[in-house]
């Protein structure tokens, strides 16, 4: 690794449905982290392409890296590329978000869901290190799944959308759920704001011990059972606020995944389980470093070497 790459600034957005993250490297290490509020398209993406211009004027960038949520374009070869389309999220289906965060930047830049960004920060540099392929789920404002598999994200005629698979549902568990688009759906009935309609209570005033945490703990280990079926990965590592502020959900989570599961997959039994489904050890870092993992991609493509070290993860809760 030469000089010029040791030294290299690498800029990552991490744009969530709540909030944005701006994060800056030098030498391998976050050194400045900027949080904006995620509202109206024009005002966030403004914001936050203001502080990029701010990071390159006081000493060029290197690249970028867009970590985003979804629905959106990946398709390099699209007229929309980098632009949001049908999304929940409130004015912001159209937004070009990529047109705007890259005005007035002539780096290298590279864009993906954040949860693919996120997947591939735990398969470099978190809890999946040493596994082939891993789906990094996040429950927290939505429920997104980001799969990557030898090293590369899974992209096709979209990207993956595990947060929207209708699954079947807990016995006596009535809740409707609130996605607009698919209602019951995973996200439509365990992320933060299904949360919040399905106990009438803000998630984060909601008791461990209530019992309707059995029914979410089910719909979890549903969506796992899927996740192994369907992809065949050797880990779920799971982020967002909902499992890492309620980590009692875990067992509960592998047990149901177990029994949907009914031994069919033989390589996973009581023990296994424990490996294969994981919580995240970058915690909220998972973001900033996924989006600035995708700048390393961005400079890598751009023909320099670049090896991007992950904060310590008790630094976590500080962004």
């Amino acid at each position: 690794m030469d000089e010029a790459s040791r030294d290299a600034r690498l800029a990552g957005i991490e744009l969530g449905g709540t909030k944005a993250i701006a994060a800056l490297a030098e030498g391998g290490t976050i050194v400045e982290v900027r949080v904006v509020p995620t509202g109206a398209p024009r005002e966030t993406l403004g914001e936050l392409n203001s502080i990029l211009r701010e990071w390159d004027r006081r000493a060029g960038l290197d690249a970028l890296g867009i970590a985003s949520f979804g629905p959106i374009d990946l398709n390099r070869g699209s007229v929309e590329h980098a632009t949001i389309l049908d999304t929940p999220k409130d004015g912001w289906a159209g937004a070009k978000v990529g047109a705007a965060l890259t005005a007035g930047l002539r780096c290298p830049w590279s864009i993906d869901t954040d949860v693919n960004a996120a997947a591939l920060a735990e398969f470099r540099r978190g809890s999946a290190v040493g596994c082939a392929s891993v789906c990094y789920v996040t429950v927290g404002t939505g429920v997104g799944g980001g799969l990557v598999i030898e090293g590369r994200p899974v992209h096709g005629a979209l990207h993956p959308e595990l947060g929207h698979l209708r699954l079947r549902r807990a016995e006596g568990d009535r809740f409707a759920g609130i996605c607009r688009f698919h209602a019951s759906c995973v996200e439509g009935l365990v992320s933060g704001p299904a949360l919040a309609a399905r106990f009438a209570e803000q998630a984060e005033m909601i008791p461990d011990e209530h019992p309707g945490w059995a029914h979410v703990a089910f719909d979890l280990g549903q969506l796992a059972a899927s996740i192994f079926l369907t992809t065949s990965a050797e880990r779920i590592v799971l982020g967002g606020s909902i499992p890492l502020g309620r980590p009692f959900l875990l067992p509960l989570m592998r047990a149901r995944a177990l029994e949907a599961l009914m031994g069919y997959l033989r390589y996973l039994d009581s023990h296994t389980i424990e490996q294969a489904i994981v919580l995240s050890c970058l915690g909220a870092e998972a973001g900033p470093v996924g989006a600035i993992t995708l700048a390393e991609e961005a400079l890598h493509q751009a023909g320099r070497e670049y090896f991007f070290s992950a904060p310590d993860p008790a630094r976590a809760a500080d962004v």
